[in-house]
């Protein structure tokens, strides 16, 4: 299964609402399960630092399975996945990354937002993903 484009444009809305809701410009970046970019937006005034930021995490997301802030712990010194960043080209193991389900449970992609601070970050990306749960 994989996320539709109408789909998409639905995380990326949805997600663009809550980071107005807060007062910050966001990228934000929609993958399918195998890590294709479906939907990307650069919001007005966002820093142009993040967008390889938020494709990397939503990337991230759906090559590991799991949201980025789970990986988080599991990468740093001393933790199994240490040093992982560095492998696929690059990875983001901090949190805004977050998997796409259907209804059903299955993965069908993920989504990566960057331009804030992580917690305002995985803020935006879970509100994009109610979009589609």
């Amino acid at each position: 299964m994989n996320i539709t484009l109408e789909q998409a444009e639905a995380v990326i809305t949805a997600a663009k609402k809550k980071a107005a809701e807060i007062n910050t410009k966001m990228n934000i970046a929609v993958v399918d399960s195998g890590s294709n970019l479906i939907a990307f937006v650069h919001m007005d005034g966002g820093w142009i630092g993040s967008v390889d930021i938020s494709i990397k995490k939503a990337k991230t997301a759906a090559w590991f399975q799991m949201d980025t802030k789970a990986l988080t712990p599991l990468v740093q010194p001393g933790q199994p996945l240490f040093n992982i960043e560095h492998s696929n080209g690059g990875l983001i193991t901090f949190p805004g990354g977050v998997i796409l389900k259907d209804s059903s449970g299955a993965l069908i992609g993920a989504v990566g937002v960057s331009g804030s601070t992580v917690d305002d970050d995985h803020a935006v990306a879970e509100a994009g993903a109610d979009a589609v749960r």
